[in-house]
């Protein structure tokens, strides 16, 4: 009795079917949705002009003290190169925990393709930001629209990103509960600051819950599999053929 050498087993399968990884169950409603809403977004801020100037300065009145500070250092620290930095950190984080390039590489892309069209967006629209000259506490004034808020854009990407990388995990809750809390934050440093009108941040907002999953979509289930080193992994077909490629006995 000789026993054949046991079969190749499988290579084990990355984590595809987890966290950010998922399919879209529905890609082409995912991705009209996405459409819909930035024509709507961007049409709806053709027409907003001033309306919420009484609201920016009750908000800006609160620049003062400790609070100013505050809000004032969270829009630096989110400002487009700590951002970056930022994101480029998280990403190599879960590469290195994960030990998988891909949901690295789908959390920094949503981040970006969700984050970067919203400056599009912005110089298309070219609405003003509230003018120093009727705020109580104007802030330097910024060069660029403020229609939509990218700050708020690139908090409510990267909170959305997170939370899909972590779906599967003990932390999804955490991250959702301190997500939202940083978005909450953001929105109202931006707004007490007065660099943007509430609803600039309002729109930012919108804007990111309706890109983001067609950001993933196109990024993730689209082009990775089609970039080497990103696509996923397939199991390796082993060896044997014939009477004991089974792994069983052949007596002679």
């Amino acid at each position: 009795m000789i026993d054949d050498a046991p079969p190749l087993r499988p290579r084990r399968r990355e984590p595809d079917a987890n966290g950010i990884l998922v399919r879209s169950p529905y890609p082409l409603t995912t991705l009209a949705i996405a459409v819909g809403a930035v024509v709507v977004i961007t049409v709806i801020g053709f027409f907003l002009g001033t309306v919420d100037i009484g609201i920016a300065r009750a908000l800006n009145s609160l620049h003062v003290g400790f609070l100013g500070a505050i809000t004032d250092g969270v829009y630096h620290a989110i400002s487009p190169g700590p951002a970056i930095v930022v994101t480029a950190i998280v990403t190599g984080l879960i590469w290195a925990l994960q030990r998988n390039i891909r949901p690295a590489a789908a959390f920094a892309g949503v981040v970006a393709i969700t984050w970067i069209p919203s400056d599009l967006a912005k110089e298309i629209v070219h609405r003003a930001r509230p003018s120093v000259d009727v705020l109580p506490h104007p802030f330097p004034v910024q060069p660029d629209p403020g229609y939509p808020s990218g700050h708020t854009v690139f908090m409510v990407a990267f909170t959305i990103a997170l939370c899909w990388v972590l779906r599967d995990t003990r932390w999804h809750r955490l991250a959702v509960v301190l997500g939202t809390i940083a978005v909450v934050v953001v929105w109202f440093s931006v707004t007490i600051d007065a660099v943007h009108y509430p609803t600039d941040a309002l729109a930012s907002v919108a804007w990111a819950l309706a890109v983001a999953p067609a950001a993933r979509l196109v990024w993730v289930d689209w082009l990775m599999p089609r970039i080497p080193y990103l696509r996923p992994a397939r199991p390796a077909v082993g060896g044997a053929t014939g009477a004991g490629a089974g792994g069983g006995r052949v007596s002679r």
